[in-house]
């Protein structure tokens, strides 16, 4: 008998997916193997791929772009009330720049795991 995983909750389902879809980018553009989105009101308004060797820049973490984007987006700095998915758990540096810009809670993994709200200090 084969067990199956039983993947995301349904309400998290489209927002890891593109989570996993900015990591396939990140991947064929011969970037790190990561992906990661902001979600605000159930709709995904920062988008970010891993870009560390395109851009040549270890701060460009797929979390981090997917911050900027949503920061541009909005026109402002400040995310609170947003999610972030990744497509695994994001580093304690990614995870500081969430909780600087006050990310309300991390999902990561195929799963979604609930990984809380983000802790840390850092900058974005």
């Amino acid at each position: 008998m084969r067990s199956e995983r039983p993947g995301p909750p349904a309400k998290h389902r489209p927002f890891i997916e593109a989570a996993f879809k900015a990591k396939g980018e990140a991947v064929r553009a011969g970037d790190q193997a990561y992906g990661a989105v902001v979600v605000k009101d159930g709709r995904i308004i920062g988008y970010g791929p891993s870009r560390v060797i395109s851009k040549q820049d270890w701060n460009a973490h797929a979390e981090r772009e997917a911050i900027l984007d949503a920061q541009a987006r909005l026109g402002r700095a400040d995310l609170s009330g947003c999610l972030l998915y990744s497509s695994s758990r994001p580093c304690a540096a990614c995870e500081a720049a969430a909780a600087k810009v006050n990310i309300a809670r991390m999902y990561h993994g195929s799963e979604a795991t609930d990984a809380g709200a983000p802790r840390g200090r850092g900058g974005a």
